[in-house]
């Protein structure tokens, strides 16, 4: 199988970078007619290699420092630096912010090529080697192969090739088991094809015909066609610079800083947790201090909130929160530079460890903590400390946007978690995890409230599923109150019945006095039969106050016994029991139809009682309304 390799190139303005791509692939990198006439670098410009079963991507990437925004897109995604220096000049001051940004983003790997060696004598030559192994003493490319080549003569450009190879074999492999991103550097039209964009597939795979998302925007397109190394393909791994033809949209529509990905999977964000080093030679960043932040392809600017005191020193790290001035989409892992906000030259960058992150806040006291953990953790400890700082509950989709992770991996890492008794999953469809401390408070919550409920209420078998529910309040989710609950019958702490939550065992006990009142209710009802009397003409020859009658009276009303026809009126059930088998019997001497006054007759008793009566043998369908009249069913 061919592996990708995306190489980098570095140094600065006219020190042979292009000419050297062109020599090592046969194709001139620069692509706009100014960049050809002046003879430099403006804009990112690709050609690709294939030579012993890699395939190599090369990005030539400005050298000039008005353009090094264009160069910072470029550097997304490479795997190997290919730092170009002019023996004629030596290290300059674009090689060494080239050299910087390449070690802030984290390229592992690189190969030195010292270029114009025939416009030297051996001994400068030898100097600024000398030179260049000093300058890279200690960093990623220190014992790097420094090389002569000449890309007009071709010397040097077997051996260039026989290390870069030596380096792609040892350059780790793209994740292809993670959900794709493909950050766009460049957005064109091809006649015949319409809208294309390129970019370095960061992870995952991508396949023609199928959808897509544009982030942030979050609009969903269709793949028509990929191109990668310079043919059409199907599919197109991590680590391959691809470009994409879309359906859908016009080209005008995507900008640089964009990103084609998974749809679904990830979340767009303007605040960011980071690790953030500061160049040796930058000056002291405030806190509150404005910088161009750049990451992927995209460039904005950022205001920096310092976490560990007012001010990051040159040559020191920290953790950091940015607040960009746009909306960005990125994970745990990817790097990132920020620029001096005036005048504009690279100061700094390192690692997002939080890309989701919420606002600085004095109450959250180990912010840091929390990211030293995201920064050195195991995966178990990074999801466990994930959960317990969300107190509402974590889902599959914001674990999945913040880490990168794929869903089995989540639910892999997850399970290990719930068997160690330190998260509980809250719903598996879609997932929620909380943590268990969270868990176990909600629920010894929920017995409380339940508990104190039959306190306050023994006249009340029990309280209402959803009136529970809400005394919860907002900060406890529908789900993890249903698990809680499910939990506690589990455990045989509390009961359910029908719509009720109450005690196991529980039931209502009525005092002397409230069983009188009980059975003085009931009899009141009973003897009235069809003709009841009201509500408050009953309450009021009760020796009990108001509340607790109206408590008896509820439990007469659940239990059947009496039965609510009409706001205003309620029947005993054995008065309501006998009008069926008057209606039955009137059908089969008088037949099926009968009106008001005649249903007065049957029943003997007035109009008030006559209307509401029907229309609740209506809406028991013992009888059906036609116009004036009910036909008996």
């Amino acid at each position: 199988m061919i592996k990708s390799v995306i190489v980098g190139t570095a140094g600065h303005i006219d020190h042979g970078k292009s000419t050297l791509v062109e020599a090592l692939t046969g194709t001139n990198p620069d692509r706009l007619e100014e960049e050809k006439r002046r003879g430099i670098t403006i804009d990112l410009g690709f050609a690709f290699l294939e030579e012993g079963g890699v395939r190599f991507g090369f990005v030539d990437v400005p050298g000039h420092e008005r353009f090094v925004k264009n160069m910072l897109a470029g550097t997304s995604g490479i795997d190997l630096v290919l730092l170009v220096v002019a023996a004629d000049e030596g290290i300059k001051p674009q090689t060494r912010e080239h050299f910087d940004i390449c070690r802030l983003l984290g390229v592992p790997r690189g190969v030195i090529a010292l270029t114009k060696t025939d416009l030297v004598d051996a001994e400068t030559a030898g100097l600024v080697r000398l030179e260049l192994e000093e300058f890279v003493k200690g960093s990623f490319l220190e014992g790097a192969a420094i090389l002569p080549v000449s890309g007009k003569s071709s010397a040097g450009l077997a051996e260039l090739k026989t290390a870069l190879l030596r380096e792609a074999s040892a350059a780790p492999e793209k994740r292809g088991d993670r959900y794709f991103r493909l950050p766009v550097d460049r957005s064109f039209v091809v006649k015949g094809f319409g809208t294309v964009v390129t970019g370095t597939l960061l992870a995952g795979q991508m396949a023609s015909g199928e959808e897509v998302e544009l982030l942030p925007d979050g609009k969903r397109l269709r793949i028509r066609g990929l191109h990668s190394s310079g043919r059409t393909v199907e599919k197109a791994s991590a680590g391959q610079r691809t470009a994409v033809n879309l359906a859908g949209i016009e080209h005008s529509a995507i900008q640089r800083g964009m990103v084609i990905a998974m749809p679904g999977r990830f979340v767009k964000t303007k605040r960011v947790d980071v690790r953030l080093e500061l160049l040796r030679n930058a000056k002291p960043l405030k806190q509150g201090s404005k910088v161009h932040f750049h990451c992927g392809t995209a460039e904005m600017t950022a205001t920096v909130h310092l976490f560990e005191g007012s001010e990051l020193q040159a040559g020191e790290s920290g953790f950091a929160q940015l607040r960009l001035s746009q909306e960005v989409v990125g994970v745990k892992g990817d790097r990132y530079i920020v620029r001096q906000f005036s005048p504009v030259v690279t100061i700094g960058g390192g690692e997002i460890l939080d890309p989701l992150a919420r606002r600085p806040s004095r109450k959250d006291s180990n912010r840091v903590q929390f990211l030293e953990l995201l920064e050195k953790g195991s995966k178990e400890e990074i999801l466990q400390g994930m959960v317990e700082r969300s107190v509402l509950g974590l889902g599959m989709r914001e674990i999945v946007s913040r880490l990168g992770w794929m869903e089995e991996e989540v639910r892999g890492v997850t399970e290990k978690l719930a068997k160690a008794g330190v998260i509980r999953i809250a719903a598996n469809e879609p997932l929620l995890l909380v943590s268990e401390s969270v868990f176990r408070d909600i629920a010894n919550r929920v017995l409380a409230r339940v508990e104190t409920f039959h306190r306050q209420n023994p006249l009340v078998a029990g309280i209402a599923r959803e009136d529970l529910r809400a005394a919860m309040g907002r900060r406890v989710r529908v789900e993890t109150f249903g698990a809680a609950l499910r939990d506690l019958t589990k455990q045989n702490k509390v009961a359910l019945q029908g719509k009720l939550v109450k005690k196991p065992g529980s039931e209502i006990t009525l005092t002397t006095e409230e069983a009188r009142a009980k059975q003085q209710i009931e009899e009141a009802f009973r003897n009235a039969a069809l003709a009841a009397p009201s509500v408050k003409e009953v309450m009021s020859r009760l020796a009990l106050e108001s509340r607790r009658a109206e408590k008896i009276l509820q439990i007469l009303l659940k239990d059947k016994v009496l039965v609510r026809v009409s706001t205003e009126l309620i029947f005993h059930r054995e008065a309501l029991e006998r009008l069926p088998g008057l209606l039955q019997n009137y059908k089969k001497v008088k037949g099926e139809r009968i009106g008001v006054p005649t249903f007065k007759e049957l029943t003997g008793i007035t109009r008030k009682y006559a209307i509401p009566l029907l229309e609740y043998l209506d809406r028991q369908r013992l009888t059906r309304r036609q116009g004036d009249e009910r036909v008996i069913l």
